[in-house]
């Protein structure tokens, strides 16, 4: 079975799923620390994502400006 790519979307989503449970307190003990672990393991990927997509952004620009140099 093939998994389907996680995107920064749905991370994000995932992230705010889990922050509503924990401010609800829906979480019980057993559920909790897999919950943070999701959690941490989401903010990583969001944070990476982010990082990843600013230098692409970066890269452009500057490549834009020297197209417009010559």
């Amino acid at each position: 079975m093939t998994q389907k790519k996680l995107t920064y979307k749905e991370a994000f989503s995932e992230l705010e799923n889990i922050l509503v449970k924990l401010e609800n307190n829906e979480l019980d003990v057993d559920e909790l620390t897999e919950s943070v672990k999701k959690a941490s393991e989401l903010i990583k990927f969001c944070k990476a994502k982010l990082f990843e997509t600013e230098e692409e952004v970066e890269k452009i620009i500057h490549d834009l400006d020297s197209e417009n140099n010559k």
